[in-house]
């Protein structure tokens, strides 16, 4: 019993310090890049910007205000993890990446305050102590470009207005409204989709942004600005090589923690990620091993759907990294190479069917169907509970829906992608709990 405590206790530690190392990587990226002395001017004009799907911060802002936003964010994050009490685990490292990755557009260090107040006075009213509800918090962090909206330029119309005293005051009610919302319904959403959308807290993101757009918006006559992407230039250089420095030194870290050995990893890959946490099934490090791995998988992809598609260094912007670490934040919680590449592959064969044989107007490398496989990998414990065929009709199901799901939160959620993958998971488990067999139930038939 001793000794599992001591296990425990240093695979907390091992995250904690894994979430305040990527937080000031974040932080020396911007103070490495080459324009760094836009820095606190970038950083700046990307809080006093909207945040309205999808604005690329490296264009809003600059690549080191960005980093630094993140930075900022991350920091935040990884303390609230550091809390006494805190429930640390593979679900941590998801919840802080996701929280990071959307820091580099749509979350930045002023919109995302009312929520974690929301969620504190959530755990007020509970009686219970907010350290329990670290990851919730961060969570709840999916309508953060509703509060610059509502701090910004709300009732509507295009134009920035500033910032005034009822600005500031609205965006703090209706944040705090959704953060206390937010626990409940995400505690709510497995029984929906029953663990084979692993962003679960897509449920509430949607779900309360579709509300708040009802009542802010349509019910009192408001227009709900028009959804525009802001998207500059690539830059594959700063990209690139952040990622791979990033993902590289996790696989190293993973594996000196793992005995400096690969022992175990291919276990890892053949779990079928449903409702799984790699940090206590198979330990810090290879957890942290399979992320670094499954982030250099994910940039791979994204080279070559753009290779195929004409330019392989084309759309590197700030919504492409934050992808990138949306994506791999499940890495320690449910996703892993072995059951995303069915998913990737569903995306490209349907993406070309639907471009090249029906007159289709989203193909792979567009960047909403670039954001739309981010949140598909959502759907990985599909693939690996049914089998590949499956993740590839999951992936595909995902394209064909994802660009349609903004206009109902009026682009205010960035939990987009991964409500469309609750949708699919919906409509997909069902059929294959009726007509298929798990992998567990594959295994026992012996076939």
């Amino acid at each position: 019993m001793a000794d599992q405590k001591s296990k425990t206790l240093n695979a907390v530690n091992v995250i904690r310090l894994f979430l305040l190392a990527s937080s000031a990587a974040y932080l020396i990226a911007a103070l490495l890049v080459p324009d760094r002395g836009q820095m606190m001017s970038g950083l700046a004009q990307i809080l006093m910007s909207p945040a309205q799907l999808t604005k690329d911060y490296f264009e809003i802002g600059s690549v080191s205000g960005t980093f630094l936003n993140v930075s900022l964010v991350g920091f935040v994050c990884a303390a609230m993890t550091c809390l006494p009490g805190a429930a640390v685990g593979g679900g941590t490292i998801a919840a802080y990446f996701l929280t990071t990755g959307f820091s580099f557009w749509g979350i930045n260090f002023l919109n995302m305050w009312p929520f974690f107040l929301g969620v504190m006075v959530h755990a007020l009213a509970r009686k219970e102590p907010f350290p329990k509800y670290v990851n919730l918090a961060m969570f709840a962090t999916a309508l953060c470009p509703l509060a610059s909206e509502m701090l910004l330029r709300y009732p509507g119309g295009e134009e920035v207005r500033g910032v005034t005293l009822g600005s500031a005051a609205l965006m703090l009610v209706v944040g705090m409204l959704i953060g206390f919302l937010t626990p409940a319904l995400a505690a709510h959403s497995p029984n929906v989709h029953k663990g084979y959308d692993l962003y679960s807290a897509a449920l509430p993101g949607v779900l309360l942004g579709l509300f708040a757009v009802a009542v802010l918006y349509k019910t009192l006559g408001n227009t709900v600005p028009e959804i525009k992407a802001t998207l500059g230039g690539s830059h594959p250089g700063v990209v690139w090589t952040f990622c791979v420095v990033f993902f590289g030194l996790c696989v190293l870290a993973g594996f000196w923690l793992n005995g400096k050995s690969f022992k175990g990893y291919t276990d890892l890959l053949r779990d079928t990620g449903h409702k799984a946490d790699f940090v206590g099934k198979y330990g810090p490090g290879l957890a942290l091993m399979n992320f670094g791995f499954y982030g250099l998988m994910i940039l791979a992809y994204y080279i070559f759907v753009n290779a195929i598609m004409g330019d392989p260094f084309s759309g590197f912007n700030a919504v492409t990294i934050g992808i990138v670490f949306c994506m791999v934040c499940f890495g320690a919680a449910g996703a892993h190479p072995g059951n995303i590449w069915p998913i990737m592959a569903g995306y490209v064969l349907f993406s070309f069917a639907a471009t090249q044989l029906l007159g289709g107007v989203f193909p792979v490398n567009n960047q909403a169907i670039m954001v739309g496989l981010c949140f598909a990998s959502g759907l990985a414990p599909i693939a690996g509970n049914y089998g590949w065929w499956a993740g590839i009709l999951a992936g595909g199901m995902h394209y064909f829906l994802v660009t349609s799901i903004p206009a109902i939160h009026g682009g205010f959620s960035l939990y987009n992608g991964g409500f469309t993958s609750l949708v699919i998971a919906t409509i997909l488990v069902p059929q294959l709990e009726t007509f298929c067999k798990t992998k567990e139930q594959r295994l026992a038939a012996g076939k």
